[in-house]
């Protein structure tokens, strides 16, 4: 599949959707034990559908203005190279990788420089401002999870064409998949235009959300999938861009994006367990990223943070993607703030929350 290599976009093609644009999520701590497998139980790969919480570059290579494969992303990274990862350094599936002594880091799958040892380790087909609803990969011009999935046919051939059939199957049947969306479609898509908002109340399109949810989910099964997370949408309305443009005057969490967000959590969790007595010899798991995520954001000092309302980048208000840049002042010591740009949060983010959820549900995957 052939894309277009654009140049990093300037600041006049950002719109209010850009503001809001992208998504957030898991990791380690530093000195975290690795996950330690139970007997027999292997995991060659880790695979990466879904946004920006766990687009390691996929971006870089279409024309899309959400983008940050630019300083100052990842000056945390490995010698300071802006990858294409929202973040200040490494993402969920990165530190969940390296959790499960897999890799350091999982690479994307748009990167031109994959060797096969990466093919056969895993990658990440996510696109940076996707989503469940068609219409907010649209909104973006980023990858939806239509056209991730095609890519991962494609990768399928590759795997298979490097190790035969036979070992492909298995590197299928034994990966563990991460799909990480609906954020960008509660907080872009149904708050941030009034396309949707037009023909669906809230039940209504979290109910659209939730059939595209599954039916993905049921699509990599029959490629082959059988260990798959899906992550639910996180309080998408305490994230600092969200708290600028609807929490008011002093900024506090938006509590009906807060609301959709658990409202299509509630259902993604009992479909999901539906799904999983439905389909032979899966594992098909609800991560719940909500409640500790919020609890670090009401409880920072707890985990060693200190701020928890705006962004390490400029203002921190609403910098995000193009808008964080160069040209920005950048927090003195961003190991203190749980966001980097007022979307994404920062790798000692990321690695408190996965410390947090590894250790509830990789087990329910192996």
């Amino acid at each position: 599949m052939q894309y277009y290599f654009p140049s990093t976009c300037s600041l006049s093609y950002l719109s209010i959707y850009s503001l809001i644009l992208i998504t957030i999520f898991t990791a380690i701590t530093p000195t975290a034990a690795v996950v330690k497998l139970p007997p027999n139980v292997t995991v060659p790969a880790i695979i990466g559908f879904g946004d920006s919480i766990i687009d390691p570059g996929n971006n870089n290579n279409i024309l899309t203005i959400v983008k940050c494969n630019f300083p100052p992303y990842g000056q945390d990274f490995m010698d300071g190279v802006s990858t294409g990862r929202f973040s200040n350094g490494r993402i969920p599936t990165d530190l969940i990788a390296e959790e499960l002594s897999i890799k350091q880091y999982l690479p994307a799958y748009l990167d031109a420089n994959l060797s096969p040892e990466d093919l056969l380790t895993g990658v990440s087909f996510a696109s940076g401002a996707s989503g469940f609803d068609p219409l907010t990969s649209k909104i973006a011009s980023a990858l939806p999870l239509t056209e991730q999935l095609e890519d991962f046919k494609e990768y399928i051939e590759k795997v298979k064409n490097i190790v035969g059939e036979e070992r492909a199957n298995f590197i299928l049947r034994n990966s563990i998949y991460f799909v990480v969306a609906g954020s960008d479609d509660i907080a872009n898509t149904y708050f941030g235009t009034p396309f949707r908002r037009s023909h669906y109340d809230v039940n209504s399109y979290t109910d659209l959300m939730l059939h595209s949810a599954t039916s993905f989910v049921q699509e990599l099964y029959k490629l082959g999938a059988r260990r798959i997370s899906v992550f639910g949408a996180p309080p998408i309305g305490c994230v600092p861009s969200q708290r600028t443009l609807g929490g008011g005057i002093v900024r506090e969490c938006a509590e009906n994006y807060n609301d959709a967000a658990k409202l299509f959590n509630s259902k993604l969790s009992d479909e999901l367990d539906s799904l999983t007595l439905k389909l032979p010899n899966s594992k098909i798991v609800y991560t719940d990223i909500y409640t500790p995520l919020f609890d670090i954001i009401q409880h920072p000092l707890k985990y060693g943070l200190e701020q928890v309302e705006k962004g390490c980048c400029g203002t921190g208000l609403v910098e995000v993607s193009v808008l964080c840049n160069k040209f920005d002042l950048i927090c003195e010591d961003d190991s203190k703030y749980l966001f980097w740009d007022s979307y994404h949060p920062t790798e000692k983010g990321y690695q408190i929350l996965v410390r947090l959820v590894i250790d509830k549900y990789i087990y329910r995957l192996l």
